[in-house]
């Protein structure tokens, strides 16, 4: 049985990857973010998370293989290009570098799931959103290494993360499509060596 889930506007066809409106998922998580946190937008393209949260006040590194399409992003300061392939070589950015949130939509490449966990700073937001298994049936991406497990997010962050919202369901609009959704945090001990899982959930649900 497949679940309706809320429609973003990530399914278009008719626009190139990164460009266009935010995706509503994103949106409706990134209250989560530390003010001022620093943000990695991984396959960016033309960066509209990346726009996204410059004007929220974050400072961005955009990171993508397409130079042309991160060079649309040359006019805003708060935004640091970064290109490279990210599957066909070691991982570009320094070990050190860490994030207050990860933000991944309408891209998957499997092999990254540990690099983007190592890359969430204590309190960082992973907001990851792109296709599911049952898209083949619908249209594009119809290779399975392009379409997430059922479940299969929630299996990346098990025992890392904690979850805060998941999704994995049908999209009829703006054209019909199977996508997997999370928002989940990495908490950090709390004072004096308290484990993080006896801490009380403060993360504001937006409505």
């Amino acid at each position: 049985m497949s679940i309706p889930v809320a429609a973003s506007p990530d399914a278009s066809r008719d626009q190139p990857h990164g460009s266009g409106e935010p995706s509503r998922w994103v949106r409706h998580w990134a209250h989560l973010v530390a003010p001022g946190g620093a943000v990695l937008d991984v396959a960016s393209g033309a960066g509209r998370h990346a726009r996204f949260f410059a004007s929220l006040g974050h400072p961005v590194m955009a990171l993508d293989r397409d130079a042309a399409a991160l060079a649309t992003l040359a006019d805003e300061p708060r935004i640091t290009t970064f290109t490279a392939d990210i599957e066909g070589a070691p991982w570009p950015l320094p070990e050190s570098s860490t994030f207050a949130a990860i933000v991944v939509t309408n891209y998957l490449h499997r092999p990254l799931f540990p690099r983007l966990l190592d890359s969430l700073a204590p309190g960082g937001v992973l907001v990851y959103e792109t296709f599911a298994k049952g898209n083949e049936s619908v249209g594009k991406p119809s290779n399975p290494a392009f379409l997430l497990a059922p479940g299969e997010l929630l299996e990346v962050v098990r025992g890392r993360l904690r979850v805060v919202a998941f999704q994995d369901g049908f999209l009829a609009q703006p054209r019909p499509a199977y996508v997997q959704r999370i928002c989940a945090i990495f908490e950090a001990d709390g004072p004096a060596g308290t484990a993080r899982d006896a801490l009380p959930p403060s993360y504001e649900l937006a409505g």
